[in-house]
């Protein structure tokens, strides 16, 4: 089986991207969603990824903002990849010449399947758990098994994960890739090394 790739989200700061980094994150995620405990600035972005090493891929997430908003920000910030949360449509979502994740919300009675296929272009489907009003980054995981079992596009599995439970994640879905963001923090934005550490290493056994 193929290696899973992980992604640290949320990153508010320059040490937990070097820290997410030196742990052996393959990508960290940057949060364009001014509600959010985890919302950075562009100016606060551009710093972050500078101080990254080369081959990390940022990611940036964006949650039903305007066309404009998203181009200013990547004049301002080398964005590697896109990743809308909310209700973008396909045709918005492939209009800023860079690869894409769609994340989908779990919730009840959700067809994924008929949904995936309209995101044909994107680089993979992000699964998330649903809270009414919460776009993302709840905390809970959602039932696993609800997953269908082919997606047009590769699964990133997001939503309540930590070290203690993605290994098991990983054992039922099999994943591409899994995105955490509050299971290695000390508080919202704010990341923990150790606990970074401690669940790339249950990603990888």
């Amino acid at each position: 089986m193929a290696r899973t790739l992980v992604k640290i989200c949320g990153i508010t700061r320059v040490a937990d991207a070097i820290a997410a980094s030196e742990a052996g994150a393959d990508a960290i995620g940057l949060v364009f969603y001014s509600p959010s405990k985890r919302c950075v600035t562009p100016q606060q972005a551009a710093e972050i990824v500078a101080a990254l090493p080369p081959l990390v891929t940022v990611v940036a997430l964006f949650v039903d903002a305007g066309a404009e908003e998203i181009h200013s920000t990547l004049q301002r910030v080398p964005v590697d990849c896109l990743q809308f949360h909310g209700d973008e449509p396909p045709q918005f979502c492939a209009q800023f010449d860079r690869p894409y994740l769609k994340a989908l919300r779990m919730r009840p009675g959700i067809n994924v399947d008929a949904i995936a296929k309209g995101y044909h272009g994107a680089r993979g489907l992000l699964l998330d758990s649903w809270q009414p009003g919460v776009p993302g980054g709840t905390g809970q995981t959602f039932d696993w098994t609800s997953i269908p079992a082919r997606l047009p596009r590769p699964l990133v599995l997001a939503g309540g994960l930590d070290e203690h439970n993605v290994a098991s994640a990983i054992a039922a879905v099999q994943p591409a890739a899994v995105d955490v963001s509050g299971g290695v923090e000390s508080a919202p934005g704010i990341k923990d090394a150790a606990r970074i550490q401690r669940f790339i290493a249950a990603v990888h056994s």
